[in-house]
């Protein structure tokens, strides 16, 4: 009965865990970059961008403050960081 009561606790520790980044991602809605959108970054905040262990295309968000401290996010497409160590 123990064991069980750890597991259940262990269980809704990690997924209680795995909500965090969801949710501080909806604190800001994030926007897709295209040529057109126009840049107001004042402060970066994080830059994260799709695991891969292979050069290429991947989804990365830039989180930022704008010149009026609102907190924003913006995804696009970038090489993977991978990419960077190839041929070294």
């Amino acid at each position: 009965m123990h064991l069980k009561t750890i597991a259940t606790a262990c269980l809704i520790t990690a997924l209680s865990a795995g909500s965090l980044p969801a949710m501080a991602q909806d604190k800001a809605a994030s926007e897709s970059y295209s040529y057109s959108t126009h840049l107001d970054i004042d402060k970066v905040i994080s830059l994260t961008e799709d695991s891969s262990q292979t050069c290429g295309l991947v989804n990365a968000q830039i989180t930022y403050l704008d010149s009026m401290g609102e907190q924003k996010a913006l995804t696009y497409l970038k090489h993977a960081a991978s990419c960077n160590n190839e041929g070294s």
